[in-house]
């Protein structure tokens, strides 16, 4: 629930603050041309990105998803308080 929580504040934050930005001209066209990229290098960055980290993050999951599992197979009860 945490994550869920997480992720729709920064949706709304980042809703908010690209409408402030919107309503003076700018967009994320503008911002990658002043930083002297273009959408297919951004794209490639992407993808270079998630071909790197993929392949990590499903290596790093095959040890902790196990121990997690494993931790809270086998914490102690906790009294729930409702």
């Amino acid at each position: 629930m945490f994550l869920v929580r997480t992720l729709v504040k920064i949706a709304v934050a980042s809703l908010i603050v690209g409408t402030i930005l919107a309503h003076f001209g700018i967009t994320a066209d503008k911002i990658i041309a002043e930083t002297g990229l273009n959408a297919e290098r951004v794209t490639e960055y992407g993808r270079q990105a998630l071909n790197w980290a993929l392949p990590n993050v499903i290596l790093g999951s095959i040890v902790i998803v196990p121990v997690w599992f494993l931790i809270y197979l086998f914490r102690p009860p906790q009294s729930r308080s409702d």
